[in-house]
């Protein structure tokens, strides 16, 4: 094509959509599909949230799990809708990290004492995630990070935070936050994705049709 062509062509296209516009029937352009990686983040999971209805949780409470089960219990009993039909994203940063964290971690490192979480089988600081399985109840059982993730919910880590969590960590055993980081974000539950900045997440969810809830 010569550049007399090209140039043609451009202010052709220009006309055209200058006409479509002033007409008011420019085509609705539809939002485009996370790439798959977009600077080293793997993204794609955002295009999952298609469900009638969709929710993403600002998750400061780990006590709170039962909300998630419940939104999930009162769309299946009043409209039969369960996942993929509805979806269910938590968004985790420092204070509810250790219901991201795996068994090891707990075992590496002094979280229960840090985050003051109790095992309520000894009554002392946690060895193990006890918000990742078990309970007493189906209803206990229900509202655990594995019965959860098997109804498909999404459970996030903030990037952003989990350095600062290392850096909490590392202080406390005399460790370097580098170092720490590594193995917090190499030890965290099967599962959980790992997002740049939980700020930014919550908004690209909002802008998927998600509401909003903060717990």
């Amino acid at each position: 094509m010569s550049a007399r062509d090209g140039m043609e062509r451009r202010g052709f296209l220009a006309r055209a959509i200058a006409g479509l516009t002033a007409l008011g029937v420019m085509p609705e352009v539809s939002h485009a599909s996370s790439p798959a990686v977009q600077g080293g983040w793997d993204m794609s999971w955002l295009d999952k949230l298609t469900g009638k209805h969709k929710q993403v949780f600002d998750f400061q409470d780990p006590t709170a799990l039962r909300v998630i089960r419940n939104w999930l219990d009162a769309h299946e009993e009043v409209y039969g809708l369960k996942p993929p039909q509805v979806n269910a994203v938590i968004g985790i940063t420092r204070p509810a990290f250790t219901v991201n964290a795996s068994d090891a971690l707990y075992q590496k490192f002094p979280l229960g004492e840090l985050w003051k979480v109790n095992d309520p089988d000894t009554g002392k600081p946690a060895l193990r995630n006890i918000y990742l399985s078990g309970g007493k109840t189906p209803k206990e059982q229900a509202a655990t990070v594995q019965a959860l993730q098997a109804r498909g919910v999404i459970f996030w880590q903030c990037n952003n935070s989990l350095h600062g969590t290392a850096t909490t960590i590392g202080e406390a055993v005399k460790r370097p936050e580098p170092e720490v980081y590594q193995e917090l974000r190499a030890g965290l539950n099967p599962g959980v994705i790992v997002v740049p900045a939980h700020a930014m997440l919550l908004g690209l969810c909002q802008e998927r049709g998600c509401s909003y809830e903060a717990i």
